[in-house]
């Protein structure tokens, strides 16, 4: 093991113990009723504009650059900085979901996959979303005119965009992925955009020390680790963009996609395992807590145990157009406890003919107990706004759920892998809606019972994409019974490919 590498071992179980810190700022709105490293971005020193007490022994630091000769106060003065701990990913994790892995198969099929990592700061209202994105990996470099004869016209290369705090964004493209690299059965990536002279890019994952050397501009991460440093290409003139960013921190995940000790979901069903139905969808992590800090436009934020959240798609192209919800913030609730994910699309089915499906889930994670809502086991409504409003309502055979969210942001543009440009402008987000949310048990006769969550939050993710929005969509799930009937039945795929392994799918 190499000697700059730290292990930490029983950090990574839940445990209420480890998610127990309370925000001293928090209110009590939840209504629970009763029942069931170093520094790699630059050597320069750091004045502490801010210091915001983060739980109850954890501070969250902004800081700007200065000079050297600029440092005068004594070090007693100065807050210790967060130091992220670094863990190589093991060989088996708890929370590991499906569809972990990068599902590139090597074929020159039209093809993206997009990785999101989201971190939220609740004292300072402020969160930061990291997208990694490759397109068309079977063409390393930009297509020559024979090939573009041979295949039809492909946009290739990798992407890393941030949008961060006081909605401003970073986006770093290259069109060649020579650099970029993936574990086929694991959440772990990354790509090098320029590398430090005389050095070859990694192509695995590698402690930090030795990315800081070999890196000069580029990214790696883990389900364990994020870190990077980009800088901004200057393509963005439809918001305001920060020139560079950099980061490092650790993350302890608390919820997969499942219940809590139980063998994790494929978000879509076992059918995702097929290149049908695409794009595929997975959350990787529903809720951890991650420490560690961030660059950003001259401030320098230090954070410790911040709610965290990953998420993952793969396929041809985005849908036609859809809604996504994703909060694990919310007042009064203890870090990590509650985490809600809801979204809908409309996508095309496999066939001849252009036929569409109106697809949607809700999945909520509160108290190490998974509450799933899917075509396959109800129904789910919505009623979603061309902006600013969002309201997504399921039931299935045990349980209702209702969530409602406005903001009256502006919302940012951000960018996703689509057919006909490559890597452009497709949808708009806020991190700072306001979201109400609320499940109840059913009662005999089916209708709303006991209330067990109420809880709201002024953190919320907020996204709606594609198009066009002409007025508000209202819809109904709507999965033919044939698919339905499908994905009710339990295969457990990678059970399947437990005996020969290296005929697994890639990804799964």
């Amino acid at each position: 093991m190499d000697p700059n590498t730290y292990v930490i071992n029983e950090l990574h179980r839940f445990s209420p113990c480890c998610i127990g810190l309370r925000s001293l700022n928090s209110k009590p709105a939840a209504k629970f009723p009763q029942s069931s490293t170093s520094n790699a971005c630059s050597p320069r020193r750091l004045r502490p504009l801010s210091r915001v007490r983060f739980g109850s022994n954890s501070p969250v630091v902004a800081c700007s650059s200065i000079s050297e000769a600029e440092t005068a106060s004594p070090a007693a003065e100065r807050p210790v900085p967060v130091k992220p701990v670094y863990v190589p990913t093991p060989a088996k994790r708890d929370t590991r979901t499906p569809h972990s892995g990068y599902h590139f198969d090597g074929t020159a099929r039209p093809f993206f996959e997009g990785w999101y990592f989201k971190v939220s700061i609740p004292e300072r209202k402020q969160s930061f979303c990291f997208m990694y994105s490759v397109e068309n990996p079977a063409f390393r470099k930009k297509l020559s005119p024979l090939e573009t004869l041979q295949h039809g016209p492909r946009f290739t290369g990798v992407g890393a965009q941030i949008l961060g705090a006081y909605d401003k964004y970073i986006c770093q493209y290259a069109e060649e992925s020579q650099s970029f690299w993936g574990r086929r059965h694991e959440l772990v990536l990354g790509n090098t955009f320029v590398a430090n002279k005389a050095s070859r890019p990694p192509s695995k994952e590698v402690p930090p020390q030795e990315f800081n050397r070999k890196v000069s501009e580029g990214f790696q991460v883990t389900p364990l680790w994020n870190q990077g440093f980009i800088r901004d290409d200057g393509r963005t003139y439809y918001t305001e963009t920060v020139k560079t960013a950099c980061w490092e921190y650790s993350t302890r995940p608390i919820y997969g996609w499942g219940d809590v000790g139980s063998k994790q979901k494929s978000t879509a069903g076992w059918l995702a395992a097929f290149p049908v139905f695409e794009p595929h969808w997975q959350i990787c992590m529903a809720s951890g807590l991650s420490t560690g800090w961030i660059e950003w436009d001259g401030e320098r934020f230090e954070f410790q145990d911040a709610p965290s959240y990953s998420e993952k798609n793969w396929g041809a192209s985005f849908p036609r157009k859809w809604f996504w919800a994703q909060c694990n913030v919310f007042e009064g609730a203890t870090r990590g406890e509650i985490s809600l994910t809801a979204a809908g699309g409309l996508r095309q089915l496999p066939g001849l003919t252009e036929t569409f499906e109106n697809a949607a889930l809700i999945g909520v994670h509160y108290d190490g107990i998974f509450y799933e809502f899917v075509p396959w086991n109800g129904v789910l409504t919505w009623e979603i706004s061309q902006w600013g409003y969002w309201n997504v309502a399921a039931e299935n055979t045990t349980h209702m759920v209702e969530l409602e969210a406005t903001t009256t942001d502006s919302g940012a543009t951000l960018r996703a892998p689509t057919v006909e440009a490559g890597l452009a402008p497709a949808c708009k987000d806020t991190c700072s809606g306001d979201l109400t949310l609320k499940i109840w048990e059913k009662n005999a006769g089916g209708s709303k019972g006991k209330l067990i969550l109420d809880v709201k939050s002024d953190m919320a993710a907020l996204e709606v994409g594609g198009g066009t929005w002409f007025n508000t969509w209202k819809g109904k799930t709507t999965t033919p019974e044939v698919i339905k009937s499908a994905l009710q039945v339990p295969v457990d795929m990678e059970g399947i490919f437990g005996p020969a392994p290296f005929l697994k799918p890639p990804g799964l």
